[in-house]
């Protein structure tokens, strides 16, 4: 019989009971400790300095406690009417992290950390407390915009998560558990996931970190070196719940638009090129007899779309979008959703043999 390994994508917020314990690490020497000094310099030589980055992103990381409450049902037996019921009052609390974006109080998070709570407390990390009112969210990204009563607070900057590398080190930044502001270190492993863990058309494009992310991160924040948030910490793969080498991250252009978004409007507007794509795979490249595997597939062009008046057709291959390369559909995805409808964009496509570019007017 054969057997399977599950991974489950798991959120980040914490359960709404929590029971700490005892952690304890075991040290792994796994170099020969007969190595001369002089390659023990150049290994500590080779890794970045990550104080500066930790001290910025950890007075702009906050502890978020999102309050429940529910109608409990009791039932009692009474000897004069039988049966008996009546309902009593619980509260509970779910834990997570959120991100300061500016020194007026606005505040990231994922809305699964606040969703549909009666009460949203923020704590700073110098301890103060504070009641948050909730300015907007987005179920398809997984975001929502919070509000503390404050000024002059410190805050993190975007920066371009477009140019992101493979491989860059990177912090994962929040409250794990519990435990106020944790910082972990780790590389960029992958751009553009899609792991299919939002309902409702969720766009995913998630950056993939091996940054130790576990339960309570969620609403955290990834930084580059520089102390620039890069990205929302989010959600794990994971067989037991707990960190196993696999953290997703949605990225920080992503994140900034729909911000703005929901600041200005109280929602998200989104824009749309009008069609209908595929990854190209060997299969796909065979039948249609494209060059390569490159760029995303228009499997239909959709009527009076913006596609459809730019000149697009079925098949084209998009190649790119404004001299950003684009080989998947997440990544596709990604670089749209940072523009608004009526914004122009330049699309380089294959079709047949010829390659060409096409300007189109984004529609909401």
């Amino acid at each position: 019989m054969k057997k399977y390994k599950v991974f489950i994508f798991i959120l980040l917020g914490t359960a709404v009971s929590l029971t700490l314990q005892n952690f304890f690490s075991e040290s792994v020497i796994a170099n020969n400790l007969q190595d001369d000094t002089s390659d023990t310099i150049t290994n500590q030589q080779a890794y970045p300095d990550f104080i500066d980055a930790a001290e910025l992103a950890i007075k702009s990381v906050v502890h978020i406690k999102s309050k429940y409450t529910s109608n409990e049902v009791y039932g009692y037996f009474d000897p004069f009417y039988g049966q008996r019921y009546f309902q009593q009052p619980k509260e509970s609390i779910a834990s997570g992290s959120g991100v300061i974006i500016s020194g007026d109080g606005y505040i990231i998070t994922n809305k699964h950390v606040i969703n549909d709570a009666a009460e949203i407390e923020v704590i700073l990390f110098d301890k103060r407390v504070y009641r948050a009112n909730l300015i907007g969210e987005d179920p398809k990204s997984d975001l929502a915009l919070l509000k503390i009563d404050e000024s002059n607070l410190n805050f993190l900057e975007f920066d371009n998560s477009n140019n992101l590398r493979i491989g860059e080190w990177v912090l994962a930044v929040g409250n794990p558990y519990n435990l106020n502001s944790t910082v972990t270190a780790g590389i960029i492993s992958a751009k553009s996931r899609k792991i299919n863990i939002l309902n409702d058309g969720g766009i995913e494009a998630f950056i993939q970190t091996d940054a130790a992310i576990n339960s309570g991160n969620s609403g955290g924040a990834l930084v580059n070196t520089r102390g620039k948030l890069i990205g929302i910490n989010t959600a794990i793969q994971s067989k037991t719940g707990s960190f196993s080498g696999y953290g997703f991250a949605i990225p920080s252009n992503m994140v900034k638009k729909i911000i703005e978004d929901l600041k200005q409007f109280g929602e998200v507007k989104r824009a749309y090129i009008g069609i209908y794509i595929a990854d190209i795979n060997t299969q796909i490249k065979e039948q249609l007899q494209l060059k390569s595997l490159k760029g995303v597939l228009i499997s239909k062009v959709l009527e009076n779309s913006a596609a459809e008046k730019s000149g697009l057709k079925d098949y084209d291959v998009i190649l790119e979008i404004n001299n950003i390369k684009v080989n998947s559909t997440s990544e596709l995805h990604e670089i749209i959703i940072q523009f608004n409808p009526g914004d122009q964009i330049k699309c380089k496509i294959q079709r047949k043999n010829n390659t060409k570019e096409i300007t189109l007017q984004l529609q909401s």
